[in-house]
């Protein structure tokens, strides 16, 4: 028997009296009035290289994006880390601000234990200034605003930017130490020889007397260390030393940091 080519059957199919004879008129019809798909068309060189270029740009778009947002965060870094260690009294630290400067929370609790604010000060070696309290003991009600001094002088013959560090204990306390006003973390530029009164307004929240780890506390101890200021490479004021020294005026030596990132 002869083989039957594909161009022979086709030849076949288009005579009308093989129609009907090899396929029943309902699937015909069905097949014949199925619409032609149409032949997908294969992109040339040009759009290919255009389809990439905008892929490309938006893939630029997205990792610049990703980098803005990163830098803006390592700088933001340490000013947001100061803020919410003052605004939660992490590890020592002193709220300050937060609301709690209503007048009615600046009245203070009669009849309550007075509590002795020990003032400590020291600073770094580097730093050519002299760095003292003027006055070592202050005894205040819960909810009594009191005002302190310390004095530095810069004994060297040359101008010179300081900044501060400071930190509460016993660290339960730190939640409850409020200042009003302080000149920690601020720039403290001083003339050759020049001698300068840095005042301190602070309370202890009278929620202090609610907290039961608070209730045995007669003693909490403010310490300000100065350091030196040094620009780092984004421009900040920070002090000049080594990491653990800083975090120990902070009280964060007994904490586990983090890796530090190189600069």
């Amino acid at each position: 028997m002869p083989l039957v080519t594909g161009q022979r059957l086709a030849s076949m199919f288009a005579r009308p009296y093989l129609r009907t004879k090899c396929l029943p008129p309902n699937v015909w019809r069905r097949m014949s009035t199925v619409p032609p798909q149409p032949r997908r068309r294969v992109p040339n060189a040009q759009e290919m290289a255009e389809f990439h270029r905008r892929k490309n740009n938006s893939f630029l778009l997205y990792t610049s994006a990703v980098i803005v947002v990163a830098l803006g965060a390592s700088y933001a870094a340490v000013p947001l880390y100061r803020m919410f260690c003052a605004a939660t009294g992490f590890a020592g630290t002193p709220k300050v601000g937060n609301g709690r400067f209503e007048a009615d929370r600046l009245v203070a609790v009669e009849g309550a234990r007075r509590i002795k604010v020990h003032f400590n000060a020291d600073r770094s070696e580097q730093l050519p200034w002299t760095f003292k309290p003027q006055q070592k003991i202050v005894n205040v009600l819960p909810g009594e605003t009191s005002l302190a001094f310390y004095t530095a002088k810069n004994t060297s013959d040359k101008d010179i930017i300081g900044i501060a560090t400071y930190n509460v204990t016993p660290d339960r306390v730190a939640p409850y130490f409020s200042k009003v006003e302080c000149f920690c973390f601020e720039e403290q530029r001083l003339l050759a020889g020049e001698e300068v009164d840095m005042p301190l307004l602070f309370f202890i929240d009278k929620d202090m007397l609610d907290d039961p780890s608070c209730r045995d506390v007669e003693d909490v101890v403010l310490s300000y260390t100065f350091f030196r200021a040094r620009r780092n490479q984004r421009g900040q004021l920070e002090p000049d030393a080594q990491e653990d020294v800083i975090q120990k005026s902070l009280g964060f030596d007994e904490y586990e940091h983090a890796p530090k990132a190189e600069k």
